[in-house]
């Protein structure tokens, strides 16, 4: 099914095209994360950063650049911190909430102010990742090393950008969405790594035969389960009104309004990831301090008792961020509004607010059963890797659930097109 969807959309020049863009974009993500940054002391960072925690699975978000401290090494998360940024200050601030419903103009004005927000949190980030890593940096005890740490700190912040420009250029010219794709990118481009690691675990036998069945199980259980969830629908008949205008009568028929078991695809799980990076970057910055020993003993993803608080506030996270995104894609009030404009109603309802009502009930309901299966599916490798002894196997629950979604995502788009191109010639 899927290789004949690709098959079909290559045999389609402007789909081609498309797809052909997304990946020269891709290699030029590759390349650039092979770029290092100058001034820095690669033994030393290395030493410095060490294995486990947070930091692994950021170098897995942007495809091993952040270890390597190249200039991708800050990825994509600056822009999906901003977007989380803007989009609560769209639900706080009233001028905010107009221009979001004043159509294509108003989008263009809030993805201008969230690249603003995007190069001054990737700054800040930047300048303090620099600063948390300054013994690894090869500069003069001088004045002059400030100034240093704000070259490097730019450089970051341009690379930054630069994801960001490429991100939104691959959503325009290409197929899917250009920034989940850059994060699917940098997750895949670590597979051939995980695979040596795991390996070389058992060629020394770290890990037996059994441990590594057990890991397939699990990916196979994630990616089933996620497949079954993003294609779960709860499915509000809906009935609509004979009217006649002129010499016609519409409506008349039923149809039904699909609500997604997971409105928000792997949304919630990317900005938890955002956000639950703050306190390790925060803590580079001052290594030594009671703050960076409680947030490495206590809130590290490392699969042993202590990473419990840590799971447990990520798990929240992903609940609230679904709840969240839902409410700011899916309107119940819209909806049952343009089913009143239209004639339309729900058997047994009166339209309006009862229909608003039931909607959003409904919606509450379903989007707890989906943000609850995110985090289980989030964190159960981690509590895995703690069971069977398997450490820094960081392209697990989270890096698969983020693969898959984005997968299934764009391979619906280019099955859209496909379709618009299909309907478009049998009308010709």
């Amino acid at each position: 099914m899927i290789f004949d969807s690709l098959k079909n959309a290559w045999n389609v020049a402007d789909l081609r095209k498309k797809i052909g863009y997304t990946l020269l974009m891709f290699l030029i993500f590759r390349i650039g994360a092979h770029i290092p940054i100058p001034f820095v002391n690669h033994e030393v960072l290395k030493n410095m950063l060490g294995t486990g925690g947070m930091f692994d699975f950021m170098d897995t978000l942007s495809g091993g650049s952040f270890k390597r401290l190249t200039v991708f090494a800050l990825s994509i998360t600056p822009y999906v911190t901003a977007s989380i940024i803007l989009q609560l200050l769209t639900i706080v601030i009233p001028s905010l909430e107009r221009l979001s419903k004043e159509g294509d103009y108003g989008h263009k004005k809030i993805t201008q102010y969230t690249r603003y927000c995007t190069v001054v949190l990737g700054f800040i980030q930047a300048f303090g990742l620099t600063f948390g890593i300054r013994s690894a940096l090869m500069v003069p005890n001088s004045p002059w090393k400030w100034g240093i740490y704000f070259l490097v700190a730019l450089v970051l912040t341009a690379g930054t950008a630069f994801l960001m420009w490429l991100g939104e250029a691959i959503t325009e010219n290409g197929v899917g969405n250009g920034i989940s794709l850059i994060i699917f990118a940098g997750i895949v481009s670590r597979v051939p790594d995980a695979l040596k690691y795991l390996y070389s675990l058992f060629t020394v036998h770290e890990i037996n035969v059994f441990s590594l069945l057990g890991l397939a199980v699990i990916v196979v259980f994630i990616i089933a389960g996620v497949v079954y969830v993003q294609e779960g629908t709860r499915r509000v008949s809906v009935q609509y009104a004979k009217r006649v205008v002129g010499r016609r009568v519409y409506g008349g028929q039923s149809s039904h309004i699909p609500l997604k078991v997971n409105q928000a695809g792997v949304i919630p799980v990317i900005f938890a990831i955002s956000l639950l990076a703050f306190p390790q970057t925060i803590a580079t910055w001052m290594p030594t301090s009671g703050f960076a020993r409680f947030v490495n003993t206590w809130f590290s993803m490392n699969g042993s008792v202590q990473s419990i608080p840590y799971l447990l506030v990520y798990a929240v996270l992903i609940i609230f961020f679904t709840y969240f995104y839902t409410a700011v894609t899916f309107n119940p009030v819209d909806v049952a509004d343009n089913l009143k404009k239209y004639g339309g109603f729900i058997p047994g309802l009166r339209p309006g607010r009862p229909t608003a009502e039931y909607l959003s009930k409904i919606l509450s309901r379903i989007t707890l059963a989906g943000g609850i299966f995110l985090a289980l599916i989030a964190i159960l490798p981690t509590i895995v890797m703690g069971l069977t002894g398997l450490k820094n196997i960081y392209f697990g629950g989270t890096s698969l659930l983020i693969v898959v979604g984005v997968a299934l995502e764009t391979m619906k788009q280019i099955e859209s097109q496909l379709m618009s191109r299909h309907y478009q010639g049998f009308m010709k």
